[in-house]
């Protein structure tokens, strides 16, 4: 097996994430006022925070990556051509702030996320809890890594098996066959309503599987990688892996592939 090893630009995008949370993000935390914050679509908020801090992000890592080009989640939502060709050539996914509502709302957890992405495929991923000061970091066949240690996913040990169920996007009807198929067979945990604090919980062993209706690329580009290569498993729920360009609903993951077999089966079956 390949050693594991950060990506060769991890130093420059980790250096970036810091900087950006320190000077903007941090900056706006529980200091937003109400004309600071609006409303993209219903229940979805974006802060001037959010569109600062991405600015910021794409000019540093373009001036990492020149011959890279950026999608950022605020502009692709002002512009949803960006994500055109999202398969094709060396691109930067940027979230600039992975659970705005959160953010918005004054309190934890929210992070900044950044993907590395070649020809459709993940080769790296970056999540930067500002105020845990937590990184977490993949770099495609060689590892995962938290705040600079390699880590492994593993099972949380609980009976039944923890899991995280997402239903902010789905129907009431969906809503209700969820909770029947895992009644007993799992015990529900909250929603954390930040993606880059659920893929750290289930490689840290906190929760064993989680399933998001809506699949994003800035939202899980960085961790689907990060599980991956912690040794867990994140793939659609027909088993076909996570890929940034498809846009299909519905993510499945697990800390182990034995937990996302059993939930698979529990769950659409």
């Amino acid at each position: 097996m390949p050693p594991a090893e950060p990506h060769p630009l991890h130093d420059v995008v980790a250096a970036l994430l810091r900087r950006v949370a320190t000077e903007v993000v941090l900056v706006h935390f529980r200091s937003l006022s109400d004309h600071d914050v609006r409303e993209k679509s219903p229940g979805d908020p974006v802060t001037v925070a959010d569109e600062q801090a991405e600015a910021q992000l794409r000019a540093g890592l373009l001036q990492a990556l020149p011959a890279a080009r950026v999608v950022g989640e605020e502009a692709a939502s002002a512009d949803p051509s960006l994500l055109d060709g999202l398969g094709e050539g060396t691109v930067w996914v940027v979230d600039p702030i992975d659970g705005t509502s959160n953010f918005a709302d004054g309190v934890s957890p929210f992070a900044l996320m950044v993907a590395l992405v070649d020809d459709g495929l993940t080769t790296a991923g970056w999540i930067y809890d500002p105020v845990a000061e937590r990184l977490c970091h993949a770099h495609r066949g060689h590892g995962a890594f938290v705040d600079g240690r390699t880590v492994l996913a593993r099972a949380s040990g609980a009976d039944p098996p923890r899991a995280m169920l997402a239903t902010t996007f789905t129907s009431a009807d969906e809503r209700g066959d969820r909770a029947a198929r895992a009644a007993g067979r799992f015990t529900e945990v909250p929603n954390p309503r930040c993606a880059g604090e659920q893929y750290p919980q289930v490689v840290l062993g906190e929760t064993d599987v989680a399933l998001f209706q809506r699949a994003l690329p800035w939202d899980h580009a960085p961790g689907t990688l990060f599980v991956s290569e912690a040794g867990g498993r994140a793939a659609r729920p027909d088993g076909t892996p996570y890929r940034v360009a498809d846009r299909r609903p519905g993510l499945l993951i697990a800390a182990t592939p034995l937990l996302w077999d059993s939930a698979a089966t529990v769950l659409f079956d």
